[in-house]
């Protein structure tokens, strides 16, 4: 089965107090859609034909570099739009607050921390927010289209949060001042989405 561009969650203007919506258009339907179209084409008439995206991303390190970076560029876009929200979701809670308080010492000093792993990212990459498999909060980053579910993850976990460092995620806006782009993305950020995903990853 083919791999397939999937639909924004929002219209390409929902996120504009965050990202203006020429970026959030040419995010998806060109770097997106790129990797979708190059993805087909890298494991077409192979073994890997017919294998699910979390197969492949789970034995990234095993594969060509054009599944990897490819594989992994369309499941990480894909995770992106989904943990990002035009509607304004304040501060998480619940279970997911209480072990960010007791891991990180608060919302602030962990935003601080996933803030300066996106910020040192040297290039093009991802900063995450990850349960590892003992149930516990981890932030890290990964280069390139690399994610903490592969198996090459220096920092391996299921990812709860991520965040694109790439350029092309803020250029337009926000030029060369990566930092900026980061701090205004948390007013964007999909909490109860994240709450979701970390309920399930605890499971």
């Amino acid at each position: 089965m083919a791999f397939t561009l999937p639909d924004l969650p929002y219209d390409y203007d929902a996120l504009e107090v965050s990202i203006d919506a020429r970026t959030m258009e040419i995010h998806h339907t060109k770097h997106h859609n790129t990797y979708v179209t190059n993805l087909n084409n890298a494991v077409a008439d192979t073994p890997n034909a017919d294998k699910s995206l979390t197969e492949l991303i789970a034995n990234a390190g095993q594969l060509s570099p054009a599944i990897r970076n490819n594989g992994g560029g369309h499941w990480n876009h894909t995770f992106f739009w989904n943990v990002m929200t035009g509607d304004s979701m304040g501060t998480p809670s619940g279970a997911l607050a209480e072990d960010i308080n007791s891991t990180f010492g608060g919302l602030d000093a962990m935003k601080e921390k996933f803030n300066t792993a996106g910020a040192t990212r040297f290039g093009s990459g991802w900063a995450w927010l990850t349960v590892s498999a003992e149930g516990k909060l981890e932030i890290s980053s990964t280069p390139n289209q690399d994610n903490p579910l592969m198996d090459v993850a220096e920092v391996k976990g299921t990812p709860i949060l991520g965040l694109d460092v790439w350029e092309h995620a803020y250029y337009l806006r926000y030029q060369n001042l990566r930092p900026a782009y980061m701090q205004a993305w948390w007013d964007v950020v999909n909490w109860d989405k994240v709450s979701e995903l970390y309920t399930a990853a605890k499971a």
